[in-house]
């Protein structure tokens, strides 16, 4: 680390020195070149000066030619030119002098003085004085500004400019070379992904020991390619482990590799190999790795050539004729399915790393890691945080802890309270809060008895996830809202549980037609979902005990062609009518179910659905207390801060006034009632 400092500063000094450099060469060449203008401008003959005498001697005998007036401050300065060369006394030496100059002691030209110029003088003019300097500046200041533009655009156009590659080094590469001051990230930051903390760190101690590992006959790896789905932290991990290695790492993204012009993909491929080999041993990390790794010849008319060109120099560096000995490439992506196989295959990325979403444990390291900094009051529970956010990726949890820091400070609070969480998951998971959304009282009530017919056929199906919250209050495009919370993590499921899935989602449809008759577009997202899922299970899973355990519709996923834009229908239309009636069978059959269901506990659907509506929200335990028929304590109605004042005091509502939640409100001015949500 001392070594390294040690370089820095002399690339410090040396960069200096050489902006020092340049700073003088061009002071003297300015220098140079107004000198050489002056001198040009003065340089027509010898202006020597004289003596008065002198000049009253030449104006007497008429030997002057001809002469120039000019002013010059309180006198004039007069410059001569002789008839024919004089010899004179000048300096302790004689000189032959043409051109003389001397300075007239006269603020102001008599006529007696101009008729003796007239009488001895054939020809004489006055010029205006242009100021000595400033006349040789003016003149030359085109030409400085012509040199000046032209060097700018040749340092332009050469070594670029604000940081922008110039048009002669579009062939150099973009990539960022770490140092040990911006290696700030470690593996202690990194949670939830132990798997791959544990492949990187053995190619870490490869690169600090090798023999460790050599004695045996390994070689170190040329490639590892992190594979997961967005926010899991694949990019984080790279930047922990540059922060770990102690070896140059260089950082660059997929798309610094294609340019507007032919070949600069593929030299800018070459030029970050040769810097790799440079600081061998090194670790290269290319981020988004999809953006230049794309399989060869997919889409309509082939593939792009540049692209193709970039990936083929690629893959030549990373393992070709000439071998890269103590480079280590790290590759990220999230779609690993459009990657050229060429590029997958050992010898290139020899270790795929997938950094999937974190389990339980996983999300309770990742909630650690992110609330370490941030006060928190004695009421938080993270391992229960973890298991009420099931399917949350590393980012999705920063996401939550920073919304509830946000909460937090907005009511003006020293720390984050479980609270704080609770409504920053809720805004995560169903979206913000729309109170002042104009709702009638009849379409509240509606909302109200959609949802509890979630909730009741979620409760009486044994194989359905348990109620988390249901909620009448808009979150972001729905009226109301129903979350579940799975028991344990789920990789595989049954048929009973899709069917399951299925039955709760149609059971707000079914709630609508017992209570009100009438069938609403508030049921549509969820039977758009439940119509996907069962037709998943007849073509996909083979769940149809008629059409037997086969896939229908193979799709051929065209990456350039938006990956489903064309399928493959591999079945006749005689099987395409019993995959629909199979299709219409499944969600029948559990729409029926949920009827039912609701029949058979109409009471609670009605009790349920009242509570509901004048709490608007209600929790799994509060649920349970109403379908058993208890009585939930009184409201506490808690103070909601809007904004914060320029004091700093908060805004919230008048004390005193209860706010009655079955007020007659106008209608809601769209004709049609927004999506339900599960």
């Amino acid at each position: 680390m001392p070594e390294k400092d040690n370089k820095n500063k002399s690339n410090e000094e040396f960069n200096w020195n050489k902006i020092l450099k340049i700073v003088l060469g061009w002071s003297v060449i300015l220098i140079g070149f107004f000198l050489i203008m002056i001198y040009t401008k003065s340089s027509d003959g010898k202006n020597l000066e004289i003596t008065f005498d002198q000049y009253q001697k030449f104006l007497t005998d008429k030997k002057i030619e001809s002469a120039v007036i000019k002013k010059a401050d309180n006198n004039y300065e007069f410059l001569g030119k002789l008839r024919a060369p004089e010899t004179l006394p000048i300096g302790g030496r004689q000189v032959n002098v043409d051109r003389f100059t001397l300075y007239l002691p006269y603020t102001n030209t008599d006529d007696a003085l101009i008729k003796s110029w007239s009488e001895n003088i054939p020809s004489y003019t006055f010029e205006k004085d242009d100021g000595g300097w400033i006349g040789p500046i003016l003149g030359a200041l085109p030409w400085i500004l012509i040199i000046v533009f032209w060097i700018f655009i040749m340092r332009r156009m050469q070594n670029g400019g604000g940081g922008a590659k110039g048009i002669f080094s579009f062939g150099k590469s973009k990539a960022k070379l770490m140092n040990a001051s911006q290696m700030k990230v470690t593996f202690a930051d990194v949670a939830g992904a132990d798997e791959a903390k544990q492949e990187l760190s053995e190619i870490i101690d490869f690169l600090k020991s090798p023999a460790k590992f050599q004695r045996l006959g390994g070689k170190i790896p040329r490639g590892v390619l992190l594979l997961g789905p967005p926010g899991t932290g694949k990019t984080l991990l790279a930047r922990a482990v540059a922060g770990e290695s102690g070896v140059p790492f260089f950082s660059i993204s997929g798309a610094d590799f294609v340019e507007m012009f032919v070949g600069v993909g593929a030299s800018r491929v070459r030029d970050l190999f040769e810097q790799g080999k440079k600081n061998a041993p090194c670790i290269i990390f290319i981020d988004e790795i999809d953006a230049v790794g794309r399989h060869r010849g997919a889409g309509l008319g082939g593939g792009h050539d540049e692209r193709e060109q970039t990936l083929n120099q690629l893959l030549i560096e990373m393992d070709g004729f000439e071998q890269n000995s103590g480079v280590i490439i790290i590759a990220a992506t999230n779609r690993p399915d459009i990657l050229d196989p060429a590029l997958l295959r050992p010898g290139r990325f020899d270790r795929q790393v997938v950094v999937d979403r974190p389990d339980v444990r996983g999300r309770e390291g990742i909630l650690k890691v992110h609330t370490r900094n941030i006060p928190l009051s004695n009421d938080i529970k993270i391992d229960i945080l973890a298991k009420g956010t099931p399917g949350f990726s590393g980012a999705d949890l920063a996401n939550l802890v920073n919304e509830a820091a946000l909460l937090a400070a907005r009511r003006n609070s020293d720390n984050v309270t479980m609270r704080d969480m609770e409504s920053a998951k809720d805004k995560v998971m169903m979206g913000t809060e729309r109170k002042s959304m104009i709702i009638s009282e009849r379409e509240k009530r509606l909302t109200a008895y959609h949802e509890t017919g979630h909730v009741l056929v979620a409760k009486h199906t044994p194989e359905a996830d348990p109620v988390h919250k249901v909620t009448i209050i808009p979150r972001g495009r729905a009226l109301g809202v129903t979350t579940y919370l799975p028991i344990d993590e789920k990789h595989t499921y049954s048929k009973e549980y899709l069917e399951a899935m299925i039955t709760y989602a149609m059971g707000g449809r079914a709630a609508e037609k017992l209570v009100f008759n009438e069938y609403t577009t508030g049921a549509s997202n969820d039977i758009l979902r439940a119509t996907s899922l069962a037709r998943k299970m007849v073509c996909e899973y083979g769940m149809s005990e008629k059409l037997g355990p086969i896939t229908y519709g193979n799709k051929q996923e065209e990456v350039f062609l938006g990956k489903e834009l064309h399928e493959h229908k591999n079945f006749s239309e005689t099987t395409q009518i019993i995959i629909d009636d199979e299709i219409k069978k499944i969600v029948q059959s559990c729409m029926d179910r949920s009827v039912r269901i609701l029949t058979e506990n109409m009471d609670e659907l009605h009790r349920v659905s009242l509570v509901l509506l004048e709490r608007e929200i209600l929790d799994s335990d509060e649920i349970d207390k109403v379908m058993r028929g208890e009585t939930l304590p009184p409201v506490i109605k808690e103070e909601v801060f809007e904004s914060v004042q320029e004091n700093g005091k908060p805004e919230g509502k008048p004390e005193g006034k209860p706010e009655s939640k079955l007020k007659d409100e106008k209608p809601i001015t769209k004709k049609n009632l927004r999506r339900f949500e599960l």
